[in-house]
């Protein structure tokens, strides 16, 4: 009788085991969930980061630069009007308002020209002059690749 006792019981308590054995699987879909509107709110809000002056850039074959710090962004419209940042700014306030828009050091950051491939060449000449004459050394133009004028 003892062992149909312990027999009994010990199969009793292999039941209960199975019934508190932690799950041991990981249930990805909320993940995945998280991770699809994460994607979607990336692709909405990428195109929205960039500088908000509307301009057509030349097209060209120049790869990418890479930048360590944030550029300071100047932009010339097709009409010759210049802007820093997103800030229309008059030819005498522009050494100024690039100085302002760069913080500690200016002189020594970035600068990106965005200039329309429309504007006359002259507008872009003068910008790049009087930022250069002001102790910009790094001036940029900017430009659409050529992959991307394919695209």
């Amino acid at each position: 009788m003892g062992m149909g006792a312990g027999g009994a019981s010990g199969g009793g308590r292999g039941r209960r085991r199975a019934r508190k054995r932690p799950l041991s699987e990981i249930n990805v879909t909320p993940l995945v969930d998280v991770m699809l509107v994460l994607l979607i709110i990336f692709m909405i809000s990428a195109p929205l980061i960039t500088v908000g002056v509307p301009v057509e850039l030349p097209k060209t074959e120049a790869s990418a630069v890479e930048v360590k710090e944030k550029p300071v962004a100047v932009s010339i419209k097709a009409d010759g009007s210049i802007y820093v940042g997103e800030a229309e700014v008059s030819w005498e306030q522009l050494p100024l308002r690039v100085a302002e828009e760069g913080g500690e050091n200016a002189t020594e950051k970035s600068v990106f020209i965005r200039a329309d491939g429309r504007a006359p060449y002259q507008a872009v000449a003068r910008v790049m002059a009087r930022l250069s004459s002001s102790g910009f050394s790094k001036l940029n133009l900017i430009t659409d690749t050529a992959e991307a004028a394919g695209a």
